[in-house]
């Protein structure tokens, strides 16, 4: 068992990135990080080769996905399989999300 109590905190983007992404977690069959976006920051990335479930803790922005747009902020849960693009957009709030990629985040687009 590990008490992660630094999951879902929102952490400031550093050395000129748009956004931060801290990994808490990582087995064979997942893992599990921290994904943040300032307030009028910019979501940069790519679909990933990994099926993927957010969850919004804090912050407010719009999210596409899917050819939908809908609104998040804390208690939204999205699921968004691999290879589909997505992003977060129209960040009003600083945004914190927890990420589970299954299999464990490879860092290679889908």
């Amino acid at each position: 068992m590990e008490h992660l109590t630094r999951a879902g905190r929102y952490t400031p983007p550093a050395d000129g990135n748009p956004n931060s992404y801290v990994e808490h977690i990582r087995s064979a069959a997942l893992s599990l990080g921290t994904y943040s976006i300032p307030a009028g920051g910019l979501d940069d990335q790519v679909p990933h080769a990994e099926d993927e479930v957010y969850v919004v803790l804090a912050g407010r922005a719009m999210f596409t996905g899917a050819g939908t747009v809908v609104p998040v902020g804390p208690g939204s849960v999205l699921s968004v399989p691999a290879g589909e693009e997505h992003r977060f957009q129209d960040v009003s709030e600083d945004l914190a999300v927890l990420v589970v990629f299954a299999p464990p985040y490879s860092g290679r687009a889908g």
